[in-house]
């Protein structure tokens, strides 16, 4: 019976990426700049989920950008979806079965701060888990106690950086919270998270974070700002809201990765 890793392998006819990214919401547009996309749908390969969020693919697009061989997992499955910190586990494990060694995860994400509105780039320098779980729950081996001082790897953010200055391409930074959704966050828990030292609040990343960590890869991460937190304007929060805002920053981050990407050949 053929493994997740045997069928990526021989989708990707010999293409060998040491990058991959995992694409949140609005990072259509980099998809579009991969030359000679594979494309695999999630339900062709074994042991992938797929996820029921709209605004998530749910397919494998792998290809070069700018020379560089790379490998895209457009959309995630959340723990929101079925309660599984873990749910990424399978796709980041065949990512690491392959041989890609540096993963840079984006998502959507509100704001904290009124100076990275709605639109912005905020690349992620560190988090803060408030779910209550961790991916890592039931793993036997003392692999499970990772380290997460340098979670997110300097030289691939110092990658990032540079790509935005090059691209004029404003990119702040920021820490980002972790919250279990899907509901949003109160005003309460807003006021609680800058308390806490916060700059942007979201429903991902972090598990996938701890993940790639566990699997020995560098981590960088990036959140497209989607809205501001709950309380900030006196609106109410949505997720059409959220998929009306992402390609707006989607398409910045965008460009920052292409020229970062390109540049790793």
């Amino acid at each position: 019976m053929s493994t997740v890793i045997d069928v990526l392998t021989d989708r990707l006819r010999g293409l060998m990426p040491r990058h991959a990214i995992v694409l949140g919401s609005g990072l259509g547009s980099l998809v579009e700049t991969v030359t000679d996309p594979v494309r695999i749908p999630y339900g062709e390969l074994p042991g992938f989920p797929e996820s029921g969020v709209s605004g998530h693919a749910g397919e494998v697009v792998a290809g070069h950008i700018g020379g560089t061989p790379v490998i895209m997992l457009s959309g995630r499955v959340h723990y929101y979806e079925h309660g599984r910190a873990d749910a990424m586990r399978a796709p980041l494990e065949a990512l690491q079965g392959i041989g890609v060694t540096s993963l840079i995860l984006t998502n959507a994400a509100g704001s904290l701060r009124e100076d990275i509105p709605p639109g912005s780039v905020m690349r992620i320098t560190d988090h803060i888990n408030f779910s209550g779980t961790n991916p890592l729950f039931g793993e036997p081996s003392d692999r499970r106690f990772v380290g997460m001082t340098s979670a997110y790897d300097a030289d691939l953010g110092a990658r990032l950086k540079v790509a935005a200055a090059a691209t004029g391409t404003p990119m702040h930074e920021g820490v980002y919270m972790w919250f279990s959704g899907p509901s949003f966050e109160t005003p309460a828990e807003i006021r609680m998270a800058r308390t806490l030292g916060a700059d942007a609040v979201g429903m991902s990343t972090v598990p996938e974070v701890i993940l790639a960590r566990f699997l020995g890869m560098n981590v960088a991460a990036a959140s497209v700002i989607t809205n501001f937190g709950a309380g900030m304007t006196g609106g109410e929060l949505s997720h059409q809201e959220t998929k009306n805002m992402a390609p707006v920053g989607g398409n910045r981050l965008a460009t920052i990765l292409t020229r970062a990407i390109g540049d790793m050949a």
